[in-house]
């Protein structure tokens, strides 16, 4: 058996975008908390 190849932070950043597009609810969790720290600072 071989070892598993350690991925590079890279590859897990990439990974896990490609997870998030295509997982609406998540996007869209994170487009209410961006929208929310905007605000925030805009006040």
């Amino acid at each position: 058996m071989r070892k598993p190849r350690k991925r590079s932070f890279a590859e897990l950043v990439s990974e896990n975008k490609i997870q998030l597009l295509k997982d609406s609810a998540a996007m869209e969790k994170i487009e209410i908390r961006l929208e929310e720290k905007r605000l925030g600072k805009a006040e």
